[in-house]
């Protein structure tokens, strides 16, 4: 079995292949602002493998980027119309756990991701070499509650930086989804894959197009290349 990830929730875009024991046999991180066609292709020619040898297809689900994570589902269901292909999500925030332990980053980890308006989501971890316990699941928190949370454990997320001198930036990547999509068995059809997202969708109705009232007669202008007086 060999799986193909794509991780775009983050301002780092990347792709790999991997295959059925979690050994990644090619890798793609955007540059430029690439393609994801043109990321996905490196990512093959690296693992030597064609598309017709991919039998999973892995994508980060957020919480991110809006437009990254849309891209990463439209990919996926791209792929298994061309393809009949197995897919499945992984939790973004449980990648940047798992990448946190690979930076060996360990102890209470809070991480954070911006959610616009102000606000970050932030889940909590305790993490170790070998472990890692859920503190407190993903929500929405205000900045000042982020702020607060600074001299608790370490801040990691994409971009933390910005907004906290202390954080760590931590991107989210396509070999650590691969990863944890490994024994997975819940496959989804492309289509059922649904962006984790905290907030309600809104949507502003748009108005009813502007009623003009009739046009006034030929006979009252003096013809139609005439204007009324």
């Amino acid at each position: 079995m060999k799986i193909l990830a794509a991780e775009f929730s983050s301002s780092h875009r990347s792709v790999a292949v991997l295959d059925s024991a979690g050994a990644v046999l090619g890798t793609a991180v955007e540059v430029n602002g690439r393609s994801v066609i043109a990321l996905v292709e490196q990512a093959l020619a690296q693992a030597a493998t064609q598309r017709e040898e991919i039998d999973v297809l892995a994508v980060g689900l957020g919480p991110g980027s809006y437009t990254g994570i849309r891209g990463a589902l439209a990919l996926a269901q791209g792929w298994q119309i061309g393809r009949p292909i197995k897919a499945l999500g992984v939790s973004s925030v449980e990648c940047l756990a798992a990448d946190a332990q690979r930076a060996q980053i360990f102890g209470e980890v809070n991480i954070v991701i911006d959610a616009q308006r102000k606000e970050f989501y932030l889940a909590r971890f305790d993490l170790a070499p070998d472990s890692q316990r859920l503190i407190e699941p993903l929500r929405l928190a205000a900045f000042s509650e982020i702020e607060s949370l600074a001299g608790r454990g370490t801040l990691a997320g994409p971009d933390a930086r910005s907004w906290f001198p202390a954080a760590v930036n931590l991107y989210p990547t396509a070999a650590t989804v691969g990863r944890l999509a490994v024994g997975r068995a819940d496959f989804l059809t492309a289509d059922q894959l649904e962006p984790i997202y905290l907030r309600a969708a809104t949507f502003l109705k748009a108005p009813p197009p502007r009623q003009c009232g009739p046009l006034v007669s030929a006979a009252k202008t003096g013809g139609p290349d005439q204007k009324a007086p």
